[in-house]
Protein backbone atom coordinates (compact mmCIF):
# COMPACT_ATOMS: atom_id res chain seq x y z
CA UNK A 1 0.00 0.00 0.00
CA UNK A 2 1.30 3.43 -0.93
CA UNK A 3 2.18 5.72 1.94
CA UNK A 4 1.62 9.13 0.41
CA UNK A 5 2.93 10.95 3.47
CA UNK A 6 6.27 9.19 3.21
CA UNK A 7 6.72 9.53 -0.56
CA UNK A 8 9.24 12.04 -1.94
CA UNK A 9 8.26 15.17 -3.83
CA UNK A 10 10.33 17.04 -6.40
CA UNK A 11 10.04 20.78 -7.03
CA UNK A 12 12.42 22.03 -9.73
CA UNK A 13 15.83 20.57 -8.82
CA UNK A 14 14.96 19.78 -5.19
CA UNK A 15 13.72 16.35 -4.13
CA UNK A 16 12.40 16.27 -0.56
CA UNK A 17 12.41 12.86 1.12
CA UNK A 18 8.78 12.98 2.27
CA UNK A 19 5.72 15.20 2.42
CA UNK A 20 5.88 15.96 6.13
CA UNK A 21 6.98 19.58 6.26
CA UNK A 22 7.42 21.73 9.35
CA UNK A 23 5.98 25.20 8.74
CA UNK A 24 7.54 28.47 9.93
CA UNK A 25 6.58 29.25 13.54
CA UNK A 26 7.80 32.42 15.26
CA UNK A 27 10.07 31.77 18.26
CA UNK A 28 11.05 35.33 19.30
CA UNK A 29 14.48 34.11 20.33
CA UNK A 30 16.98 36.04 18.20
CA UNK A 31 20.14 37.24 19.90
CA UNK A 32 20.06 40.63 21.64
CA UNK A 33 17.30 41.95 19.40
CA UNK A 34 19.62 42.05 16.39
CA UNK A 35 17.99 39.28 14.36
CA UNK A 36 20.82 36.76 14.78
CA UNK A 37 20.10 33.05 15.26
CA UNK A 38 21.35 31.32 18.42
CA UNK A 39 21.96 27.81 19.75
CA UNK A 40 18.24 27.67 20.47
CA UNK A 41 17.55 27.72 16.72
CA UNK A 42 20.08 24.94 16.16
CA UNK A 43 18.32 22.72 18.67
CA UNK A 44 14.83 23.75 17.59
CA UNK A 45 15.16 23.17 13.84
CA UNK A 46 17.63 20.31 14.10
CA UNK A 47 15.20 18.35 16.27
CA UNK A 48 12.53 18.45 13.57
CA UNK A 49 14.95 17.16 10.94
CA UNK A 50 16.14 14.38 13.22
CA UNK A 51 12.50 13.62 13.97
CA UNK A 52 11.75 12.71 10.36
CA UNK A 53 10.49 15.87 8.69
CA UNK A 54 11.04 16.08 4.96
CA UNK A 55 11.52 19.85 4.97
CA UNK A 56 11.99 22.28 7.84
CA UNK A 57 11.10 25.92 7.16
CA UNK A 58 12.68 28.55 9.39
CA UNK A 59 10.29 31.03 10.97
CA UNK A 60 9.23 34.41 9.56
CA UNK A 61 12.51 36.26 9.02
CA UNK A 62 12.47 40.02 8.57
CA UNK A 63 13.86 41.38 5.31
CA UNK A 64 14.20 44.81 6.97
CA UNK A 65 14.54 45.85 10.62
CA UNK A 66 11.12 47.51 10.48
CA UNK A 67 9.68 44.33 8.97
CA UNK A 68 9.97 42.32 12.18
CA UNK A 69 6.87 41.45 14.17
CA UNK A 70 8.85 41.96 17.37
CA UNK A 71 12.45 42.94 18.15
CA UNK A 72 13.26 39.32 18.99
CA UNK A 73 12.54 38.07 15.45
CA UNK A 74 15.15 36.64 13.15
CA UNK A 75 16.38 38.88 10.33
CA UNK A 76 18.19 38.49 7.03
CA UNK A 77 19.04 42.06 6.13
CA UNK A 78 22.77 41.69 6.87
CA UNK A 79 25.57 39.16 6.50
CA UNK A 80 25.97 38.49 10.22
CA UNK A 81 22.43 37.14 10.25
CA UNK A 82 23.18 35.05 7.17
CA UNK A 83 26.29 33.58 8.75
CA UNK A 84 24.44 32.67 11.95
CA UNK A 85 21.89 30.69 9.93
CA UNK A 86 24.47 28.55 8.11
CA UNK A 87 24.97 26.14 11.06
CA UNK A 88 21.18 25.73 11.30
CA UNK A 89 21.00 24.79 7.64
CA UNK A 90 23.96 22.43 7.97
CA UNK A 91 22.41 20.65 10.94
CA UNK A 92 19.06 20.22 9.18
CA UNK A 93 20.90 18.80 6.16
CA UNK A 94 22.93 16.44 8.34
CA UNK A 95 19.70 14.68 9.34
CA UNK A 96 18.53 14.33 5.74
CA UNK A 97 15.92 17.08 5.60
CA UNK A 98 15.62 20.05 3.26
CA UNK A 99 15.95 23.52 4.77
CA UNK A 100 13.67 26.41 3.84
CA UNK A 101 13.25 29.94 5.13
CA UNK A 102 10.24 32.24 5.16
CA UNK A 103 11.04 35.83 4.20
CA UNK A 104 8.65 38.33 5.71
CA UNK A 105 7.67 41.93 6.35
CA UNK A 106 5.15 42.44 9.13
CA UNK A 107 3.83 45.78 7.85
CA UNK A 108 1.28 47.37 10.16
CA UNK A 109 1.51 44.40 12.56
CA UNK A 110 5.20 45.08 13.26
CA UNK A 111 6.82 46.64 16.34
CA UNK A 112 4.87 44.61 18.89
CA UNK A 113 5.61 42.84 22.13
CA UNK A 114 6.32 39.12 21.57
CA UNK A 115 3.71 36.52 22.46
CA UNK A 116 5.46 35.57 25.69
CA UNK A 117 7.85 37.05 28.25
CA UNK A 118 6.38 40.55 28.33
CA UNK A 119 3.51 42.14 30.28
CA UNK A 120 1.54 43.11 27.15
CA UNK A 121 1.95 40.38 24.53
CA UNK A 122 0.88 41.48 21.08
CA UNK A 123 0.58 45.18 21.99
CA UNK A 124 2.33 47.91 20.04
CA UNK A 125 5.86 48.57 21.25
CA UNK A 126 6.54 52.28 21.67
CA UNK A 127 9.56 53.82 19.98
CA UNK A 128 10.86 54.83 23.41
CA UNK A 129 10.82 51.15 24.41
CA UNK A 130 12.67 49.90 21.35
CA UNK A 131 9.83 49.94 18.83
CA UNK A 132 9.65 51.74 15.48
CA UNK A 133 7.26 53.40 13.06
CA UNK A 134 5.26 50.85 11.09
CA UNK A 135 4.20 50.93 7.45
CA UNK A 136 1.31 49.57 5.45
CA UNK A 137 -0.62 50.02 2.22
CA UNK A 138 -2.78 52.68 3.90
CA UNK A 139 -2.73 54.61 7.17
CA UNK A 140 -5.21 52.18 8.68
CA UNK A 141 -4.42 50.40 11.93
CA UNK A 142 -4.82 46.71 12.68
CA UNK A 143 -7.25 46.45 15.60
CA UNK A 144 -5.76 48.38 18.57
CA UNK A 145 -2.20 48.62 17.21
CA UNK A 146 -0.61 51.94 16.30
CA UNK A 147 -1.65 53.18 12.86
CA UNK A 148 1.01 52.72 10.15
CA UNK A 149 2.36 55.20 7.64
CA UNK A 150 1.23 54.47 4.08
CA UNK A 151 4.12 53.38 1.90
CA UNK A 152 5.01 55.66 -0.98
CA UNK A 153 6.52 54.47 -4.29
CA UNK A 154 10.06 54.71 -2.96
CA UNK A 155 9.11 52.71 0.14
CA UNK A 156 7.48 50.04 -2.00
CA UNK A 157 10.59 49.79 -4.17
CA UNK A 158 12.72 49.43 -1.03
CA UNK A 159 10.57 46.53 0.18
CA UNK A 160 10.91 44.72 -3.15
CA UNK A 161 14.67 45.22 -3.11
CA UNK A 162 14.88 43.99 0.48
CA UNK A 163 13.10 40.72 -0.34
CA UNK A 164 15.49 40.15 -3.23
CA UNK A 165 18.57 40.90 -1.12
CA UNK A 166 17.37 38.58 1.65
CA UNK A 167 16.77 35.84 -0.92
CA UNK A 168 20.38 36.16 -2.09
CA UNK A 169 21.55 35.77 1.50
CA UNK A 170 19.28 32.74 1.93
CA UNK A 171 21.00 31.10 -1.02
CA UNK A 172 24.41 31.98 0.41
CA UNK A 173 23.41 30.45 3.76
CA UNK A 174 22.65 27.16 1.99
CA UNK A 175 18.86 27.04 2.13
CA UNK A 176 17.15 24.73 -0.36
CA UNK A 177 13.96 26.72 -0.84
CA UNK A 178 12.60 30.18 -0.15
CA UNK A 179 9.09 31.03 1.00
CA UNK A 180 7.52 34.49 0.71
CA UNK A 181 5.07 35.34 3.51
CA UNK A 182 1.89 36.84 2.06
CA UNK A 183 -0.52 35.68 4.78
CA UNK A 184 -1.77 36.40 8.30
CA UNK A 185 -2.22 40.14 7.93
CA UNK A 186 1.41 41.01 7.30
CA UNK A 187 2.52 43.52 4.67
CA UNK A 188 1.98 41.58 1.44
CA UNK A 189 -1.37 40.29 2.68
CA UNK A 190 -2.30 43.82 3.75
CA UNK A 191 -1.86 44.94 0.15
CA UNK A 192 -3.95 42.01 -1.13
CA UNK A 193 -6.92 42.72 1.12
CA UNK A 194 -9.57 45.38 0.45
CA UNK A 195 -10.02 45.56 4.23
CA UNK A 196 -6.57 47.08 4.70
CA UNK A 197 -5.71 48.45 1.25
CA UNK A 198 -7.59 51.65 0.42
CA UNK A 199 -5.06 52.97 -2.07
CA UNK A 200 -6.23 54.71 -5.22
CA UNK A 201 -2.96 54.28 -7.16
CA UNK A 202 -1.75 51.27 -9.15
CA UNK A 203 -1.26 49.26 -5.93
CA UNK A 204 -4.92 49.45 -4.91
CA UNK A 205 -8.41 49.00 -6.28
CA UNK A 206 -9.14 45.76 -8.12
CA UNK A 207 -7.28 42.55 -7.33
CA UNK A 208 -4.70 43.13 -10.07
CA UNK A 209 -3.65 46.34 -8.33
CA UNK A 210 -3.72 44.87 -4.84
CA UNK A 211 -1.64 41.90 -6.01
CA UNK A 212 0.93 44.07 -7.76
CA UNK A 213 3.34 44.32 -4.82
CA UNK A 214 3.28 40.57 -4.15
CA UNK A 215 3.91 39.78 -7.80
CA UNK A 216 6.78 42.28 -7.90
CA UNK A 217 8.29 40.61 -4.83
CA UNK A 218 7.84 37.17 -6.37
CA UNK A 219 9.53 38.30 -9.59
CA UNK A 220 12.40 39.87 -7.63
CA UNK A 221 12.95 36.79 -5.47
CA UNK A 222 12.61 34.41 -8.42
CA UNK A 223 15.27 36.44 -10.20
CA UNK A 224 17.58 36.44 -7.17
CA UNK A 225 17.66 32.68 -6.56
CA UNK A 226 18.91 29.87 -8.81
CA UNK A 227 16.53 28.60 -11.49
CA UNK A 228 16.49 25.16 -9.86
CA UNK A 229 15.55 26.42 -6.39
CA UNK A 230 11.86 26.18 -5.48
CA UNK A 231 9.92 29.32 -4.55
CA UNK A 232 6.92 28.97 -2.24
CA UNK A 233 4.34 31.58 -1.23
CA UNK A 234 2.14 31.37 1.86
CA UNK A 235 -1.29 33.00 1.53
CA UNK A 236 -4.39 33.44 3.63
CA UNK A 237 -6.94 32.01 1.20
CA UNK A 238 -9.80 33.67 3.04
CA UNK A 239 -10.16 36.28 5.75
CA UNK A 240 -13.46 34.76 6.92
CA UNK A 241 -15.01 38.23 6.61
CA UNK A 242 -17.56 39.37 4.04
CA UNK A 243 -15.95 41.92 1.75
CA UNK A 244 -12.43 40.74 2.52
CA UNK A 245 -9.93 38.72 0.52
CA UNK A 246 -11.69 35.44 -0.25
CA UNK A 247 -11.27 32.07 -1.93
CA UNK A 248 -12.43 33.32 -5.33
CA UNK A 249 -9.74 36.02 -5.32
CA UNK A 250 -7.22 33.51 -3.96
CA UNK A 251 -7.89 31.20 -6.90
CA UNK A 252 -7.11 33.95 -9.38
CA UNK A 253 -4.05 34.99 -7.38
CA UNK A 254 -2.62 31.46 -7.25
CA UNK A 255 -2.96 31.18 -11.03
CA UNK A 256 -0.95 34.39 -11.38
CA UNK A 257 1.64 33.15 -8.89
CA UNK A 258 2.16 30.03 -10.98
CA UNK A 259 2.65 32.17 -14.07
CA UNK A 260 5.32 34.14 -12.19
CA UNK A 261 7.37 31.08 -11.29
CA UNK A 262 5.97 30.04 -7.90
CA UNK A 263 6.34 26.29 -7.35
CA UNK A 264 4.01 25.76 -4.40
CA UNK A 265 1.45 27.72 -2.40
CA UNK A 266 0.95 27.10 1.31
CA UNK A 267 -2.71 27.61 2.11
CA UNK A 268 -3.53 29.23 5.44
CA UNK A 269 -6.21 31.76 6.35
CA UNK A 270 -7.16 34.82 8.40
CA UNK A 271 -5.01 37.20 10.40
CA UNK A 272 -5.65 40.55 8.75
CA UNK A 273 -8.68 41.84 10.63
CA UNK A 274 -10.70 40.87 13.70
CA UNK A 275 -13.96 39.13 12.88
CA UNK A 276 -17.25 40.95 13.46
CA UNK A 277 -18.73 40.44 16.91
CA UNK A 278 -20.33 37.06 17.33
CA UNK A 279 -18.50 35.42 14.42
CA UNK A 280 -15.72 32.86 14.75
CA UNK A 281 -13.31 31.05 12.46
CA UNK A 282 -14.40 27.38 12.39
CA UNK A 283 -11.18 26.15 13.99
CA UNK A 284 -10.86 22.39 14.28
CA UNK A 285 -8.81 19.46 12.97
CA UNK A 286 -7.98 20.11 9.33
CA UNK A 287 -10.20 23.20 9.17
CA UNK A 288 -8.12 24.87 6.45
CA UNK A 289 -7.69 21.77 4.29
CA UNK A 290 -10.81 22.46 2.14
CA UNK A 291 -9.18 25.76 1.12
CA UNK A 292 -6.09 23.89 -0.11
CA UNK A 293 -8.26 21.31 -1.87
CA UNK A 294 -10.21 24.07 -3.65
CA UNK A 295 -7.04 25.72 -4.95
CA UNK A 296 -5.40 22.44 -5.95
CA UNK A 297 -8.47 21.46 -7.99
CA UNK A 298 -8.72 24.79 -9.81
CA UNK A 299 -5.11 25.75 -10.48
CA UNK A 300 -1.95 24.11 -11.79
CA UNK A 301 0.13 25.03 -8.72
CA UNK A 302 0.96 22.39 -6.07
CA UNK A 303 -0.34 23.27 -2.61
CA UNK A 304 0.47 22.44 0.99
CA UNK A 305 -2.18 22.14 3.68
CA UNK A 306 -1.66 23.43 7.20
CA UNK A 307 -3.69 23.81 10.38
CA UNK A 308 -4.32 21.20 13.08
CA UNK A 309 -3.17 18.27 10.96
CA UNK A 310 -1.86 16.47 14.01
CA UNK A 311 -2.45 12.75 13.36
CA UNK A 312 -0.54 10.62 10.83
CA UNK A 313 -3.62 8.92 9.38
CA UNK A 314 -5.40 12.27 9.10
CA UNK A 315 -2.40 13.71 7.24
CA UNK A 316 -2.20 10.61 5.04
CA UNK A 317 -5.89 10.97 4.16
CA UNK A 318 -5.38 14.57 3.03
CA UNK A 319 -2.72 13.45 0.56
CA UNK A 320 -4.35 10.18 -0.51
CA UNK A 321 -7.58 11.96 -1.42
CA UNK A 322 -5.79 14.61 -3.46
CA UNK A 323 -6.55 17.57 -1.23
CA UNK A 324 -2.93 18.70 -1.09
CA UNK A 325 0.56 17.77 -2.26
CA UNK A 326 2.29 18.35 1.10
CA UNK A 327 1.08 18.39 4.70
CA UNK A 328 2.60 20.85 7.14
CA UNK A 329 2.73 19.76 10.77
CA UNK A 330 3.67 22.52 13.19
CA UNK A 331 2.58 22.52 16.79
CA UNK A 332 2.30 18.74 16.89
CA UNK A 333 6.00 18.61 15.98
CA UNK A 334 6.79 21.06 18.77
CA UNK A 335 4.97 18.82 21.22
CA UNK A 336 6.58 15.68 19.82
CA UNK A 337 9.80 16.25 17.85
CA UNK A 338 9.71 12.58 16.74
CA UNK A 339 6.39 13.12 14.95
CA UNK A 340 7.81 12.10 11.58
CA UNK A 341 9.37 8.92 12.93
CA UNK A 342 6.15 8.02 14.73
CA UNK A 343 4.19 8.63 11.51
CA UNK A 344 6.48 6.29 9.58
CA UNK A 345 5.90 3.54 12.12
CA UNK A 346 2.15 4.16 12.34
CA UNK A 347 1.81 3.89 8.56
CA UNK A 348 4.08 0.83 8.43
CA UNK A 349 6.19 2.73 5.96
CA UNK A 350 9.86 3.11 5.13
CA UNK A 351 11.71 3.46 8.43
CA UNK A 352 14.92 4.68 6.82
CA UNK A 353 14.28 8.15 8.24
CA UNK A 354 14.95 6.74 11.73
CA UNK A 355 18.58 7.64 12.56
CA UNK A 356 20.68 4.53 13.27
CA UNK A 357 21.47 5.82 16.77
CA UNK A 358 17.74 5.69 17.60
CA UNK A 359 16.77 2.39 16.02
CA UNK A 360 17.25 0.42 19.23
CA UNK A 361 14.33 2.41 20.69
CA UNK A 362 12.07 1.41 17.79
CA UNK A 363 13.00 -2.28 17.42
CA UNK A 364 9.70 -3.63 18.71
CA UNK A 365 7.65 -1.37 16.45
CA UNK A 366 9.90 -2.14 13.47
CA UNK A 367 9.40 -5.89 13.99
CA UNK A 368 5.62 -5.37 14.01
CA UNK A 369 5.91 -3.44 10.73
Amino acid sequence: MTQYLLSPITLRDLTVRNRIWVPPMCQYSALARDGVATDFHLMHYGSFARGGAGAVIVEATGVLPEGRIAPQDLGLWNNAQRDALRPVVDLVHSFGAAAGIQLAHAGRKASTEPEWGTPNPGASLAVADGGWETVGPSARAYDSLTAPVALDEAGIDAVVDAFAAAAVRAVEAGFDLVEVHAAHGYLLHEFLSPLSNQRTDSYGGELAGRARLLLRVVDAVRGAIPHGMPLVVRISATEWIEGGFDLEQATELVTWLGEHGVDMVDVSSGGNAPLPEGEKIPVGPGYQTPLAAHLRARTEVPVSAVGMLDEPFQAEHVLATGQADVVRVGRAFMREPNWGLDAALALRGDAEIIPPQYRRSFRQQLRRG
